[in-house]
């Protein structure tokens, strides 16, 4: 088992790195970014981080994290999922 000590942060950064939750915090994020992208185009101006962060939340999170699990886990999503990757774009 790998000792992490205060003094070395750099194993600790790369630990960070390679964890599973900060690997899904960075996918989450970008889809949080994509869907900003997506809906700033069709309203025509850019709608801000928080707002797309909320509105990501509210109408997308649930369905992306079943296809995301589902994808991991090599099973068959259950076809519900409306990610913001699927979004049309009006």
């Amino acid at each position: 088992m790998t000792q992490f000590t205060k003094n070395d942060p750099e194993t600790s950064h790369d630990f960070v790195k390679r964890s599973s939750l900060y690997q899904e915090f960075l996918a989450e994020r970008e889809e949080i970014l994509r869907h900003k992208w997506i809906e700033s185009e069709r309203l025509g101006y850019d709608i801000g981080f928080e707002r797309a962060l909320l509105d990501w939340i509210r109408k997308h999170r649930e369905s992306w994290r079943s296809a995301r699990r589902a994808q991991q886990t090599g099973q068959p999503d259950s076809g519900k999922a409306d990610s913001s990757t699927t979004q049309k774009q009006n």
